[in-house]
């Protein structure tokens, strides 16, 4: 090892240069991490190939600038130098981190070369020498060790936008070649027309960075150390941005969890208000804001927004001023891939043909327009591309970027669909033939069987327990399977839950594991899925189907048969054969004394059959009285019933959906939730003992109090009382908050209770004190998720940490430690993201559907355009009505933006006339030629649906008073009213009408390929677990899943 020393020119905290002057060792022995290595290097990890053509090692300059195109899967062999990896650090901890995680992902063959610890490759700066060129010498210096250390064997390529190098350093060795990055991609991957694309709009952008003007038009933001010493002062207020989606302009909200801790006042948010005040801050960002003086306060607008040209009028009514302020530094860009759309030539601004620059408009509205430089922008008009924002320059009224990729022409089915992945970071390649590999076969030359060895060391059920699912009609992915028997001559009973063991097919670690980990869930859209595992495991060996072996990790308890109470738990690994497959409906049908036929008794002689059949109904009966009694015992505790409804898929023989019909409540539904919830739970409370610090857990915080301030005005605009002091008192109140002349009253409070509750989140223990482990929804002190493996990841992880819970207590150690707790940690915040990223896509996809149905339709014709509505909210210039029949939220305005009101006739028909609109705390009156008129908290009101079409937004519904009475005939919907079945069945048929279009196509774009993985879910309808999302403000609806399961 060889001391030398190394001089760093930084900043000290008061902007001064300093020189720095630190000790540097040099090693002989640096990991090469190549699987040429004939010198013995310690390559732990990753290793690069060696039968490649070439190895690439781009200079720091590349890496700084195009790391994206180095991103792309299909370029293999790069070496990243730890000089270039140091100067991408100085670009931002999000570059740097982007970098961190492709070296650390297995899919993508590229290694870190710590050439500025190598003896031979060190390269010290010299006297007068740039740091760019310094740069650039060291990572050649490094590519020409490489290339001596692989003793010949392979060729080295650098990669440099730096000309003077390629003539400096091309012919200096043999072996070693130096060329520019597009020459690299057209003679090396000529056929990789993305890398070439990406390259030239990267460059393209680069080119274009200075600012047109130097006009400044925002003001600088403040160095980074007079931010942090702001904040520490209280001087500045740190936070995320969150830009208003009906107010993209004008109103936007910095919030942090610990705002309310440091002043009440805060604990709403600071209000940003105005373009001008975010001072280029992007929605997400990170920022820092000072806040203004009280008396330039401002509160938010009440009125309804009817889009971005009704941002706000001189009349708006304002909520009590709150904390406003403004942005005086951004302290991490959250920056993602944005969808926008080229506006129609004749709609753009005014533009030079030469340069073909074109303010790109996002399909997300509280994103700024995007500033394009491309060749292409006459054939791109009325397309959506995917961008990345490069800069936001201070002379500049928009952010500069450049396109990834194009994603098809606006309002296509498969681009909006495409658009609503990209927009919530969704991304699903198929997976990869490596993957594949990973898998076990199973098919009719060579089926799967028991291995010996593994049904010797498992508990084998397959003779003595009644082993049974219930799942929805046609499902193939059964993730959990039931059993209940008698023991000890009837004085206990025994309880078991057995889940599929995906775990035992997915070791950690393995291409299949990252990728589940990546994905985190499988994601549900209204005309397709997309898997978080490979079919052959999620449809079939990890499936626990009627009839056939298949190992489990099950829970069982021994319970008293009179009281109840557990006797006894027990975990571990088994080995089942289910004998029923069931539906909800037959088994509710069974539990009701009807006549109904179970497939597997079809063929059994009528004296076998008759006694099966009753042993069948006797578990299911005892199951059915064990679930009431955990039931009962969480309503103790203040468990809450929140509004939701769920859909199933209805599959017809080719396992093709033919319709979404929303599920009717059955007491078997919550027979099996509530024993899945009551393993998750005992599962929770088992690998919190075990692992106290690093175990993976679920909890639903209490809501913040303020937020139930809608749901208790609106229940006493009713005649009822809500108690939200705590679960039990809200489950109480909820409960005696009915209408018997309407059930929706009481459904519409239980839905305002859902929008007001808290997120629920997975957490590792070592990360919240143990009074914060709580499940509010559920009334649990510890719960986790356990029972969907096949669709969930955290069910894997806590697959793993409860067999190692198992090897603990047996003695032995676990054949590899469990995460630690910071890891753990990051994992649910990733997993976190994830689910709430496919609830997003869910209820995107939801609206999109609904749009298509009635977009073909007449709304003054159609009868199906016309639907009866109840009044849940009051606004300035209108009221949100809820229509039960479709399932649909949205604002109906009394006051449009010209100025004129809801006038209503005799006969209740409404028409626009000149007038005025007073808002009451319960009602909204219009006063016009024809009189007054005042529309009430729950009054059926009759509308018109239609569909608003625009260019770069998604299409949106709108709804128009058309009379102040209940709709004719309206009367209230079963959850699975014709009505209602009608217009999923209709949904699905346009959707195929789409596919059948896309079939026609003489081939696919790539941009299709690679997005579709399943077009339709034909193997799954695990969509009973989706709840409803339209039936939410979108705001709210990442909330909907903090009750469930």
């Amino acid at each position: 090892m060889i001391k030398t020393e190394k001089v760093l020119h930084l900043k000290s905290s008061r902007g001064r240069k300093v020189r720095v002057v630190r000790e540097h060792y040099l090693r002989e022995r640096v990991p090469c991490f190549s699987a040429l290595c004939q010198a013995g290097c310690e390559n732990d990890g990753k290793v690069l190939p060696g039968d490649l053509t070439h190895y690439v090692v781009p200079d720091a300059e590349v890496v700084l600038n195009y790391l994206e195109v180095l991103e792309l899967v299909e370029l293999q062999g790069v070496v990243f130098t730890q000089t270039a990896c140091q100067a991408l650090h100085s670009k931002g901890r999000r570059f740097y981190n982007r970098l961190r995680n492709l070296l650390k992902d297995p899919r993508h063959d590229c290694v870190l070369f710590a050439n500025e610890f190598q003896e031979f490759s060190y390269c010290p700066r010299e006297k007068g020498e740039s740091q760019e060129k310094w740069q650039t010498r060291c990572v050649y210096a490094a590519a020409v060790w490489y290339y001596n250390h692989l003793a010949g064997m392979m060729n080295l390529v650098m990669i440099t936008e730096d000309l003077d190098a390629v003539s400096r350093f091309s012919s200096l060795n043999s072996g070693v070649y130096v060329i520019g990055v597009q020459e690299y991609l057209q003679s090396f991957w000529p056929a990789l027309q993305t890398a070439q694309d990406l390259y030239g709009s990267v460059r393209q952008a680069l080119q274009e960075k200075e600012a047109d003007g130097s006009q400044r038009e925002f003001p600088e933001h403040l160095p980074a150390q007079v931010l942090e010493a702001g904040i520490k002062s209280g001087r500045f207020v740190q936070g995320t941005l969150n830009v208003s989606k009906h107010r993209a302009q004008n109103e936007a909200f910095v919030t942090s969890d610990g705002l309310s801790s440091k002043s009440p006042d805060l604990s709403a948010g600071v209000l940003v208000a105005g373009s001008k005040s975010r001072n280029r801050a992007v929605h997400g960002d990170l920022v820092a804001v000072e806040l203004l003086p009280k008396a330039e306060w401002r509160g938010k607008v009440t009125a309804l927004s009817e889009g971005p040209a009704d941002e706000r009028s001189g009349d708006d009514n304002e909520t009590k001023p709150m904390p406003t302020g403004r942005v005086v530094g951004i302290l991490q860009r959250n920056w993602r891939d944005y969808v926008v759309t080229f506006p129609p030539r004749d709609a753009a601004q005014a533009q030079s043909r030469a340069a073909q620059r074109v303010l790109a408009v996002p399909w997300d509205r509280r994103i700024p327009k995007v500033r394009i430089s491309t060749h292409q922008a006459d054939a791109l008009q009325d397309h959506r591309l995917v961008v990345r924002i490069d800069s936001w320059p201070s002379t500049s009224l928009y952010p500069n970027g450049h396109s990834v990729r194009v994603l098809g022409r606006a309002g296509e089915l498969e681009t909006e669909v495409q658009t609503v992945l990209m927009e919530n970071c969704i991304h699903v390649p198929p997976f990869s033939e490596a993957q594949l590999r990973e898998m076990p076969v199973n098919s009719p030359e060579k089926p799967w069987a028991a291995d010996p060895a593994e049904v010797a060391a498992r508990r084998d059920l397959r003779q003595t327990h009644l082993v049974f699912s219930i799942d929805p009609q046609g499902c193939e992915d059964v993730d959990d399977t039931l059993s209940v028997r008698r023991l000890a001559g009837g004085k206990l009973l025994e309880l078991g839950v057995h889940i599929a063991d995906v775990t035992h097919f997915v070791r950690e670690g393995s291409l299949t594991d990252l990728e589940a980990r990546s994905r985190a869930t499988t994601y549900y859209l209204a005309d397709r899925r997309y898997d978080m595992l490979p079919a052959v495991l999620s449809a079939d060996l990890c499936s626990l189907l009627g009839g056939v072996d298949r190992y489990a990790m099950s829970v069982m308890w021994e319970l008293d048969a009179q009281s109840l109470a557990v006797t006894k738990v027990w975990f571990g690994r088994t080995l089942i054969r289910s004998s029923y497959q069931l539906h909800y409906e037959l088994a509710q049908a069974l539990l009701n004394g009807e006549e109904a036929q179970v497939p597997e008794l079809a063929r059994l002689d009528p004296e076998e059959r008759d006694a099966k059949l009753s042993e069948l109904i006797q578990a299911l009966e005892t199951l059915t009285h064990i679930a009431r009694h955990l039931r009962a015992q969480r309503d103790r505790g203040g468990a809450l019933e929140l509004e939701g409804v769920e859909v199933r898929a209805q599959l017809d023989q080719d396992k093709n959906i033919t319709a979404l019909v929303p599920r009717q409540p059955l007491e078997v539904h919550e027979t099996v939730a509530e024993c899945m919830i009551y393993a998750n739970h005992c599962v929770a409370s088992k690998i919190q003992e075990a692992f106290p610090y690093q175990a993976l857990l679920r909890r639903h915080p209490p809501p913040r109090q303020e937020l139930f301030s809608q749901l208790v005005d609106t229940a006493r605009a009713a005649g009822f009382s809500i108690d939200t002091r705590t679960n039990k008192a809200l489950a109480d109140s909820l409960d005696r908050a009915v209408d018997p002349e309407d059930p929706l009253v009481n459904r519409l409070l239980r839905m305002m209770a859902t929008q007001a509750m808290s997120q629920a989140l997975y957490f590792s223990t070592g990360a919240q004190p143990e009074d914060q482990f709580y499940h509010y929804g559920l009334a649990l002190d510890r719960y986790t998720h356990f029972t969907s493996p096949i669709r969930r990841y955290a069910d894997m992880v806590v697959h793993r940490l409860l067999t190692a819970a198992l090897q603990l207590e047996r003695g032995a150690e676990p054949g590899k430690p469990p995460a630690g707790n910071k890891d753990m940690e990051e994992l649910a915040e990733h997993i976190n993201s994830r689910n709430w990223a496919a609830q997003r896509a869910q209820n995107l996809s939801t609206g999109l559907f609904q749009c298509l149905f009635f977009k073909e339709r007449d709304p003054e014709t159609d009868p199906r355009c016309v639907a009866d509505a109840i009044i849940y909210s009051i606004r300035d210039n209108g009221v949100l009505v809820f229509i039960p029949e479709y399932g649909v939220k949205g604002p109906v305005y009394m006051r449009n933006k010209e100025g004129l009101v809801v006038a209503v006739g005799p006969d209740g028909t409404c028409e626009w006339q000149s007038g005025s609109v007073r808002r009451h705390s319960d009602h909204i009156t219009t006063m016009s030629g024809r009189g007054s008129a005042t529309f009430r908290l729950f009054d059926h009101i009759t509308v018109r649906i239609s569909v608003l079409s625009t260019n770069c937004h998604a299409d949106t519904l709108t709804l128009q008073v058309i009379s102040n009475q209940p709709h004719l005939g309206a009367a209230p919907q079963r959850p699975g009213s014709p009505r209602r079945s009608q217009l999923v069945q209709e949904v699905v048929r346009l959707a195929g009408e789409a596919q059948e279009k896309a079939a026609r196509r003489p081939e696919l774009s790539k941009e299709e390929r690679e997005f579709r993985q399943s077009r339709t879910p034909n193997l799954y309808s695990l969509l009973e677990e989706i709840r409803e999302l339209a039936l939410m403000d979108p705001d709210a609806a990442a909330r909907a899943g903090t009750v469930m399961a």
